[in-house]
């Protein structure tokens, strides 16, 4: 009779782990994988916003949900293998970290959501017929980057009173430059400040596009969105100092690390806020339904130390106004 109870109880044992197993199995094949593509060279602040955006929804990460990131640190063929690799993997949802990415992802994929985590001019990209109804399989977070660039030129002037020449530093094929370069020009003509365009595409070009700066007799130089991630920022920031020369950026991350201010959304908030657009997605929403949402919010962040590394003095008007000032 023991055995017998002995034999029972092994069999449903072996019948509860089966069972189990199973379920697991079965809630495995359920959770959903998100595709996460970026010209970053590795994991940082924004895709962390990213994650935190996902608990914040209540979601367990590698638990409830999958996120798959692939870094292409700036190389397009990489990018382009790596939003195929992520659409034959299946991923219920894409979420690109700027407009190269979304351009690598729609080549990639007509069908898969795609969530901009930040682009320049989603419109003006392609990427959407409209932001209050972009209508394709792309929607996410418009950062106006080419907006404000009028915003960034005029901030330089007030730090800069006698700038008469800027330094324009950017890549000519990046998604939106154009358009940035146009909004630019029309400042500067306002200010009275003549551009010089230096095209950059990876490491190797800055230094001789800052030498070309300073030959160029530069005041200033205005970097435009797209070269940022494939930079050393430590580089960048003892590039403007050793050429003494005052830099705006378009995100505080630079700047954080050494640079001397930037004017923009915040990345790591839009960042955050991507969740929010892969939630309703896997809840049923379709992307061509959901409107690309605009920043409402700019920043102002100034580091004092690079200020006087490079012997600038930023006036009382600005600084108050300032956001985040690095001392």
């Amino acid at each position: 009779m023991k055995s017998r109870i002995t034999t029972l109880t092994t069999m449903l044992a072996l019948l509860f782990i089966a069972t189990t197993l199973a379920v697991e199995a079965q809630q495995a094949g359920n959770v959903p994988r998100i595709g996460f593509l970026t010209q970053r060279s590795g994991p940082g602040a924004r895709e962390e916003a990213f994650r935190q955006g996902l608990r914040d929804l209540g979601y367990v990460l590698e638990g409830d949900i999958v996120v798959e990131y692939r870094y292409t640190a700036g190389r397009l063929d990489r990018e382009r293998e790596a939003a195929a690799e992520l659409v034959r993997l299946k991923v219920e949802v894409l979420v690109t970290g700027g407009p190269t990415s979304t351009r690598s992802a729609k080549e990639a994929t007509n069908t898969i959501p795609i969530v901009m985590a930040q682009d320049s001019d989603p419109v003006g990209n392609g990427f959407v017929a409209s932001l209050a109804r972009p209508g394709g399989n792309i929607t996410g977070l418009s950062a106006l980057y080419t907006e404000i660039n009028g915003k960034r030129l005029e901030l330089l002037k007030e730090i800069v009173p006698r700038l008469s020449r800027v330094a324009v530093l950017g890549t000519a094929n990046e998604p939106g430059n154009a358009r940035a370069m146009r909004e630019t020009e029309l400042a500067a003509e306002a200010l009275g400040v003549q551009l010089q365009y230096l095209d950059a595409r990876g490491p190797k070009d800055v230094e001789t596009a800052f030498r070309a700066a300073s030959q160029g007799r530069a005041d200033a130089v205005l970097m435009l969105v797209g070269i940022g991630p494939r930079l050393d920022r430590g580089q960048l920031a003892a590039l403007a100092i050793k050429n003494r020369l005052p830099v705006m950026h378009p995100q505080s991350e630079p700047v954080e690390a050494g640079g001397l201010m930037s004017y923009g959304v915040s990345v790591t908030d839009l960042s955050r806020r991507a969740a929010i657009y892969v939630d309703k997605i896997l809840k049923g929403a379709k992307p061509a339904d959901l409107p690309v949402e605009q920043p409402t919010k700019l920043e102002l962040v100034i580091n004092l130390k690079a200020a006087k590394a490079i012997g600038l003095t930023i006036p009382p008007s600005v600084l108050v106004r300032a956001d985040q000032v690095i001392e």
